[in-house]
């Protein structure tokens, strides 16, 4: 008898999810509408939702550093209906807050596909004395304590960006964290703090007004955006590619392999739709997509990463 039940249960799970989905999916994303991470993942509902014939309604559930969300979706059913599109500080939430955020990024959610990833560049006021790269680590390392980068707070990507570049050269900087990337850009603009890692997207038009200067580009291949500033990579700091903030889409865990299929597939197929390239490019991302299992191993090294640069760099996350 038992090994009926559980041939029956066995046969009625495949069957769902040769189903799936027979209703409407729930996208929940960590954070506010109109952000990056949120545009991005509307445009990928909207083309996933024409793949997979069905409708995906897509919630924001901004707050407790994008975790109310990924706390949702880890406690549903894993049965396809309510996946979470996240970030960067899915990775780096326990690294920075131990006793508050107890869950493994690589195991208590199961990854779909890495969707995006928004490559970070560094810049300073045009009327900064650095005019490359170069002469900005030279005077940080002449002057410990004297440089002084902003970010949009305490475990963002601007911060960790920068944090990345201390440890590379074993710099000592100042992190002054502001209430977003707007704020701590005005600040750069005003000349007030000495550089910032900011998104390739949104800073064009203060590079064509000579208020920013771009010093490197944070991808392995020069950026069309910014043409004759260094990659980075080139500059021989060669994490930042791959340090560059994501964005991926995750389902709860013990989620049906078979859905997590359908979902990957929907996810890569969306991604090589030409409207969808177009307008990631507009917004400054560049897509990825790839298996699970990538996606998974990626996020097995987003955390050895950020673990390191972290304690190198002795981070401690606002109390």
């Amino acid at each position: 008898m038992a090994a009926a039940a559980l041939a029956a249960c066995m046969l009625g799970g495949t069957a769902r999810a040769d189903d799936y989905p027979s209703r409407p999916i729930r996208m929940e994303i960590g954070y506010a509408a109109g952000g990056p991470t949120d545009v991005l993942a509307r445009i990928l509902a909207k083309e996933m939702g024409d793949i997979l014939k069905t409708s995906i309604v897509v919630e924001n559930k901004p707050g407790a550093s994008a975790s109310i969300a990924a706390s949702d979706v880890m406690r549903s059913e894993p049965d396809g209906y309510k996946v979470l599109v996240t970030s960067l500080t899915w990775s780096v939430n326990p690294l920075l807050y131990p006793g508050r955020y107890n869950y493994d990024p690589v195991k208590d959610l199961t990854p779909v596909s890495n969707i995006c990833k928004l490559p970070m560049v560094l810049v300073t006021s045009y009327n900064s004395p650095y005019k490359d790269a170069k002469s900005l680590v030279a005077d940080a390392k002449a002057h410990p304590g004297k440089l002084t980068y902003g970010s949009s707070g305490v475990g963002g990507s601007a911060h960790l960006a920068g944090e990345m570049l201390a440890t590379s050269d074993n710099l000592t900087m100042v992190h002054v964290p502001f209430k977003g990337n707007g704020p701590a850009l005005q600040e750069m603009l005003a000349g007030r703090i000495s550089f910032m890692f900011y998104p390739s997207v949104g800073i064009a038009n203060y590079v064509q007004q000579k208020q920013l200067r771009v010093l490197g580009v944070g991808t392995k291949e020069p950026l069309p955006d910014f043409p004759g500033v260094p990659t980075m990579e080139s500059l021989g700091y060669h994490d930042f590619d791959e340090g560059a903030p994501w964005v991926g889409l995750l389902v709860p865990p013990a989620t049906p392999r078979a859905i997590v299929d359908k979902l990957n597939k929907a996810v890569n197929e969306a991604l090589a739709r030409p409207q969808v390239r177009q307008q990631f490019a507009s917004l400054g991302a560049q897509a990825v997509g790839g298996t699970p299992e990538q996606f998974r191993d990626f996020l097995v090294q987003d955390k050895a990463r950020w673990a390191e640069v972290i304690k190198r760099g002795n981070v401690k996350g606002e109390e």
